[in-house]
C-alpha cells in the first residue's frame, strides 16, 4: 500500500483507561482505533461529516483484534491506521506499538460498508465518492 493510505497518531493511555489489573482495558483499544481511523480519513476529507454529506453511512460490520502485549498507564503509544481495501468495502488495518521502542502491542482491522442514507440499502460496491477522495480509479 502506498504510504499515503497510512497515518499514525500518538497517544498516552490515561489512568481512567486502566482495568483492575493496571493495564489498559481491552475495550479502550477500540477508542484508540477510532481516533486513528478518523485522523486517517480526515487526510482525505472524508471523515464522518463528509460521509453523511455524501449520502452514505459507513457502519463497522467486522472488527478483529489480536492483543500481543498490554498497554499501560503513561506508556506512549503509536496507533497506525492503513487503508488496505476500498473496492467493495473499506478495510483498515491497525498496528498499536510502543511509541518509544516500536514494540508491537496490538494488531487489528475494521471493515466498513457503505449504506445509502436515503434508502437504507447496503452498497455492494463502494460509492464513487470514496474512490474520488482516495484518488484511486475503479
Amino acid at each position: 500500500m502506498p504510504d499515503r493510505f497510512s497515518h499514525a497518531i500518538e497517544l498516552t493511555p490515561a489512568f481512567h483507561d486502566l482495568d483492575p489489573m493496571n493495564v489498559v482495558w481491552h475495550g479502550h483499544y477500540l477508542k484508540y482505533l477510532e481516533l486513528a481511523r478518523c485522523a486517517l480519513l480526515q487526510r482525505f476529507d472524508y471523515d464522518y461529516p463528509q460521509m453523511r454529506e455524501s449520502g452514505y453511512f459507513w457502519p463497522i460490520v467486522d472488527l478483529r483484534s489480536k492483543y500481543i502485549r498490554p498497554a499501560t498507564w503513561g506508556r506512549p503509544l503509536s496507533v497506525r491506521a492503513t487503508i488496505v481495501e476500498w473496492e467493495n468495502r473499506l478495510k483498515i488495518d491497525y498496528l498499536i506499538s510502543d511509541a518509544t521502542s516500536g514494540e508491537r502491542m496490538t494488531r487489528a482491522h475494521t471493515i466498513q460498508v457503505a449504506v445509502e442514507i436515503a434508502s437504507g440499502q447496503m452498497q455492494y460496491v463502494c460509492p464513487r465518492v470514496l474512490w474520488e477522495r482516495l484518488g484511486v480509479h475503479p
